[in-house]
């Protein structure tokens, strides 16, 4: 388990959450509330992508970051707090276009009891996931390719 302090520069190992190359802690979760802190550094970026089931909030700790909303792109600083609802309003990603790295929290609602669809329009894919076993007797994880236009 990773240092429960926000401020360390202890980072898990393994998978990268943000997708674009950040570093990630989870803090402590329970079964309704979680939270992983994440750190850009120049030129990372976390995948635009939307929750079906967890709504998410952005606290920036420190930096700054390019935000892609459904509003379009803003930076976003040190100090700033945004609410990301369930569904298509409530896509986003981060890009880190400047020369320091930006830290920052994500706080999620968690349903460690049910599964969660997520979207990556920019990527084309729908994963499902949950912590129960499917049929292959690993956890559900599934990555579907959505259909381009004229593809058969």
């Amino acid at each position: 388990m990773s240092d429960d302090n926000i401020w360390t520069d202890e980072w898990d190992e393994g998978e990268d959450w943000s997708g674009g190359g950040g570093k990630a802690k989870q803090l402590p979760r329970g079964d309704k509330l979680g939270a992983t802190v994440y750190e850009l550094g120049p030129g990372n970026f976390n995948v635009h992508h939307f929750h079906h089931a967890s709504e998410e909030m952005l606290v920036v700790l420190d930096g700054a970051m390019t935000m892609t909303s459904h509003e379009g792109e803003r930076l976003v600083r040190r100090g700033e707090v945004v609410h990301f609802p369930t569904g298509p309003a409530g896509a986003h990603g981060f890009r880190n276009d400047g020369e320091g790295t930006c830290r920052y929290l994500m706080a999620s609602s968690r349903h460690v009891h049910t599964p969660e669809v997520v979207e990556y329009p920019e990527l084309g894919q729908i994963t499902a996931q949950a912590p129960t076993a499917s049929q292959t007797g690993e956890r559900l994880w599934l990555i579907y390719d959505v259909p381009k236009p004229g593809d058969d």
